[in-house]
């Protein structure tokens, strides 16, 4: 195979979907979270890092998922504006004071979607 063809097929191995995309930063702020939830007492100094990450990424979600031209049904833009607003409240609520307890429902939310992005329900 030529160093082209190789090149492409190495690429063609890796592209992402848009939707597979979401799913894989999703389940990397996941993975994040659970760290330090699991390691609470060693990882807590990674924390704000981890939820300002797990911001951006809804930051981005919810931003597009709600913009006035997404193609998705007003029912789903309304729920992923009232979600975001949970993860972003709950992000805050983390960064102030802080409790493995309360990165439970960020990461399940995370995963959640994920999955579903991923058409695994």
């Amino acid at each position: 195979m030529s160093y082209g063809a190789n090149a492409y097929a190495k690429v063609s191995q890796v592209a992402l979907t848009p939707r597979e995309a979401e799913a894989a930063v999703l389940i990397k702020a996941a993975a994040r979270l659970q760290a330090i939830q699991d390691n609470w007492t060693e990882q807590q100094a990674a924390l704000n890092d981890a939820l300002t990450f797990n911001q951006k990424v809804w930051t981005l979600l919810s931003t597009a998922a709600t913009e006035p031209d997404a193609p998705l049904p007003t029912d789903l833009k309304d729920a992923m504006a009232r979600l975001g607003a949970f993860v972003f409240t709950r992000t805050f609520d983390a960064m102030i004071e802080p409790h493995a307890e309360k990165l439970t429902a960020l990461i399940r939310i995370n995963r959640e979607l994920a999955s579903g992005l991923r058409g695994n329900p």
